[in-house]
C-alpha cells in the first residue's frame, strides 16, 4: 500500500506545502513519511504542492501532483494573500519498484485534481476536478490530456482549476455557491454523474450534480440534488457487485464539523438508502494553523480483496487509515 499526502509547515495552501509518502506491506505497520515532492522553489516564493492521487498501469504506479505559486503581489513576508495565483499545472511522478521514482512529468494542463485519474467503461481516463474534468484515451495516464468541464467555453482560454480559479468561474456563471471537489460514477446506461462539493456564503448543505452522456466529452448544466452534505470532500466508487458507494461526511449540521465519516450505498446509482457510521471518533487538534477546521477530511477509498479502503484526514495534522470488509455490507 502506498499514501500521498499534502502536508503544510504550518498552514493549509502556504507556499512551502510538500507531498509525503508513506507505505505498507501489511497495512498494519506503515513506514516514516518521507518527502515525495517538494518544498520547490517558485519564481517569487515557494511553490504550494497538492497530492493529487495516483493510477496504476501495466506494472507501474503513478503519483499526481497539484503545482501553483501565489503572484510576487500575494507574498508579504512570506505570508500569502487570498488570491493571485499563477502558474498552475500538474505533474506526474512514476514507479515500478515503489522505491525510485522518475522526475516531475507535466501533463500540462491547469488543475489541482480533486482525486487521481478513474478509468470509465470506454477505458477513458478522468480526473475529478472542481470545474473541469480533463481526460485522455491513454491508458497511461501520462499523456493526451484534454480539458473540459463546466466553465464557459470563452474561459477556455485562460482556464485554470484550482482553489482559487473555481471562484471565478462561480462568478461568471451565477451559481449561488462555490462548485468544487468532484466525485464521479458511472452507471450501466453509460452516464457519467459528477457530484460536486458546494461552498462559500450560499452553500445550502447540499451537493450538485453534471452529467456527461457522451463518455466525458461535455457536461450538463449543474444542478444541486438532495444530497446532503457537511461542506467537505468527499469519495464515490462501485462495489464488485455492481452498488454504488459514498464515503464522506452527509451530515450538513453544524456546518463545518465534517462528522461522522458515513458510508452510504445504493443499489442503482440514484437512491442511496443505506448508511453506516465509519468513525465518529474525537481527534483533538494539537498545533495551531489556519483553515484547519473540520474533523474528518479529504476522503478517498480504494476495494481491494474484499474490503473497502479508506484514508482520511484528521482536522488537516493527521492521516488515518481504515478498513471494512465488503461483507459486512
Amino acid at each position: 500500500f502506498y499514501a500521498i499526502w499534502s502536508n503544510g509547515r504550518e498552514h493549509e495552501d502556504y507556499p512551502g506545502q510538500r507531498v509525503l509518502i508513506a507505505s505498507s506491506a501489511d497495512w498494519h505497520h506503515w513506514t516514516e513519511p518521507q518527502p515525495l515532492v517538494g518544498p520547490l522553489p517558485g519564481k517569487y516564493s515557494e511553490l504550494v504542492l497538492t497530492a493529487a492521487g495516483f493510477h496504476q498501469y501495466n506494472g507501474t504506479l503513478v503519483a499526481y501532483v497539484g503545482a501553483y505559486e501565489y503572484s510576487q503581489e500575494a507574498i508579504h513576508n512570506g505570508i500569502r494573500g487570498g488570491h493571485d495565483h499563477q502558474d498552475t499545472r500538474l505533474w506526474a511522478l512514476t514507479t515500478t519498484d515503489g522505491q525510485e521514482w522518475s522526475g516531475l512529468l507535466d501533463m500540462k494542463i491547469p488543475i489541482v485534481p480533486n482525486h487521481g485519474p478513474q478509468r470509465t467503461a470506454s477505458g477513458r481516463l478522468i480526473i475529478s476536478g472542481n470545474i473541469s474534468f480533463p481526460y485522455t484515451d491513454d491508458p497511461s495516464g501520462l499523456s493526451g490530456w484534454t480539458m473540459t468541464g463546466i466553465y464557459p467555453p470563452d474561459m477556455a482560454a485562460t482556464i485554470y482549476d484550482d482553489s482559487e480559479g473555481f471562484w471565478l468561474v462561480q462568478k461568471r456563471m451565477g451559481w449561488p455557491a462555490g462548485l468544487c471537489e468532484g466525485s464521479f460514477y458511472q452507471t450501466d446506461d453509460g452516464v457519467i454523474h459528477m457530484l460536486l462539493r458546494t461552498t462559500g456564503p450560499g452553500y445550502a448543505g447540499k451537493l450538485w450534480l453534471t452529467e456527461s452522456r457522451d463518455g466525458g466529452l461535455t457536461w450538463s448544466p449543474p444542478q444541486e440534488t438532495a444530497f446532503t452534505d457537511n461542506n467537505t470532500k468527499f469519495h464515490f466508487g462501485q462495489l464488485p457487485d455492481g452498488r454504488f458507494y459514498y464515503v464522506g461526511c452527509p451530515d450538513p449540521e453544524p456546518r463545518g464539523a465534517r462528522c461522522p465519516l458515513v458510508l452510504s450505498l445504493s443499489e442503482d446509482g440514484v437512491h442511496f438508502c443505506h448508511h453506516y457510521i465509519l468513525a465518529d471518533e474525537d481527534y483533538v487538534q494539537k498545533k495551531p494553523g489556519k483553515y484547519k477546521g473540520g474533523l474528518y477530511g479529504y476522503p478517498h477509498t480504494m476495494v481491494h480483496d474484499g474490503y473497502l479502503y479508506v484514508i482520511i484526514s484528521l482536522r488537516k495534522e493527521a492521516v488515518a487509515v481504515l478498513r471494512v470488509a465488503t461483507s459486512q455490507f
